[in-house]
């Protein structure tokens, strides 16, 4: 594969999904380097696997050796690792350009939709190992029953995560296609939800004429797009019109099962480990794509019901003086709202939300939108903005989503002035029997395992 190249240089390997590209090529024999801002436990990983990662960025890093640097999304022209190697005229190319190398030539299967997309690609990667069909997953989070965020699989499948910032899923080629939703999100990237629309039609039309493009039927947005599709649709939801559909829904102490019909054929009860209407349609996203690869129904049972999640996504960090510690990954207003639902389905306790907003421009487009999405919720505490590639802009702060929530009356809200503040408020505000959720795609997970060390020590019992 790849030719001659041998020695691939990553800029910015720490983030999940060049991480997961890193130890798939490391997998495969070729000799990784990178850098990155910090070194985090991906990188960390990769090092222990034979990566060579530099802390920062830096030109010097950049020899006549190295084949090709791969960049991620958020890498500028302008990084001096980019600008040496085009000055040595060494390739360099987008992180989607190289994970649609490692699917050419395969049964590639690609998840993709604004929110779900992890969790889905996730299951669908299990149930191909279930089945023992050895597949290759590259995914945008660690996957618990792997431990890692990508594997090198000995067959022919490749299960990804297509993802649409900067239009990346576009160089993906999958021969089955999965769309979750449609919302409007990156807004750096997207003027507005048409052109998002677009994207996705691109998307789903990508794949072969000997492929499929499995859908929500729930999603008003994907139903926008269902004419502009000339692929074979399968369909899935709620509704009698879905080709798969859930049916007969319960919650019970955090598992959703629910009766899985096939054509309006009742196949049997399901049981998935996960919470909320929104892990039953990922489900059948993943049912879907199993039952497209002839699998039967007992081993998409079982393999489901042995799913352990994803790291971040409703994660259970620990519980300590009555109080249990959630942590999720959320940024978008709906998945917010659709992850407190899902929890305050399952519970009449009081659920505190600590939000840290994800970037600048998204909390400046949907401030409004955030300060809806916390009304299951009985407290909302808002930390300052987590920047991650954007630089300040003049204005925007975590008052915009506070002064929303209030606006919307919504009596528990609480604004964090500094990062240093975050564990301390936090402490003071909770109660014994509360639920703290965590919520951010930043470093917020951090604070919440700080606050349930503090818990630790102040209480003679904890798990």
């Amino acid at each position: 594969m790849l030719r001659k190249t041998k020695k691939i240089h990553m800029v910015g390997i720490g983030g999940i999904g060049m991480s997961g590209i890193a130890g798939i090529l490391l997998n495969q024999g070729f000799t990784i380097t990178g850098s990155d801002m910090n070194l985090n436990e991906n990188c960390l990983e990769l090092i222990k696997n034979g990566a060579k990662i530099t802390q920062g960025h830096d030109g010097s890093l950049i020899n006549k050796e190295i084949d090709v640097v791969v960049i991620s999304s958020a890498v500028k022209q302008d990084n001096p690792e980019v600008v040496t190697a085009k000055s040595l005229n060494i390739p360099v190319i987008k992180r989607a350009e190289m994970l649609s190398e490692l699917m050419r030539m395969r049964f590639g299967i690609g998840i993709a939709g604004t929110h779900g997309k992890t969790t889905t690609t996730s299951m669908v990667g299990h149930l191909l190992n279930f089945a023992k069909l050895s597949p290759t997953i590259i995914v945008g989070g660690i996957v618990k029953n792997i431990g890692s965020n990508s594997q090198m699989g000995d067959s022919n499948y490749v299960v990804v995560e297509a993802d649409e910032y900067d239009h990346s899923f576009l160089t993906l080629t999958p021969v089955l296609a999965g769309i979750t939703n449609i919302e409007l999100d990156h807004t750096d990237c997207y003027e507005n939800l048409g052109e998002v629309k677009k994207a996705f039609i691109q998307y789903a039309n990508s794949v072969p004429f000997f492929g499929s493009v499995t859908v929500c039927l729930e999603d008003e947005n994907i139903k926008d797009i269902l004419p502009k599709i000339d692929k074979k649709i399968v369909t899935y939801g709620f509704s009698r019109q879905a080709n798969l559909r859930a049916k007969n829904i319960e919650f019970k102490n955090g598992i959703s099962n629910f009766d899985l019909y096939h054509n309006n054929k009742l196949l049997g009860r399901i049981d998935v480990n996960l919470v909320g209407k929104h892990n039953i349609l990922n489900s059948l996203l993943a049912i879907s794509i199993g039952l497209e690869l002839d699998l039967d129904f007992e081993t998409i049972k079982t393999a489901l019901q042995n799913f352990s999640g994803v790291k971040r996504r409703l994660e259970k960090i620990g519980t300590a003086s009555d109080i249990t510690i959630f942590d999720d990954y959320a940024h978008h207003p709906t998945e917010i709202k659709t992850t407190l639902k899902g929890v305050r389905n399952t519970t009449e306790g009081r659920i505190v939300a600590l939000f840290q907003p994800h970037l600048y421009s998204r909390t400046l487009n949907f401030a409004e939108e955030f300060g809806k999405s916390f009304m299951d919720a009985d407290l909302v505490l808002v930390s300052p903005i987590y920047p991650a590639r954007e630089q300040k802009i003049e204005g925007v702060t975590n008052l915009l989503i506070s002064e929303a929530a209030i606006k919307c009356n919504h009596n528990g809200v609480h604004t964090i002035s500094t990062n240093q503040d975050i564990v301390k408020t936090t402490l003071e505000l909770l109660k014994p029997g509360d639920i703290l959720i965590t919520f951010g795609a930043g470093d917020i997970y951090k604070y919440g395992k700080e606050i349930l060390s503090k818990l630790e020590q102040s209480s003679p019992t904890s798990e």
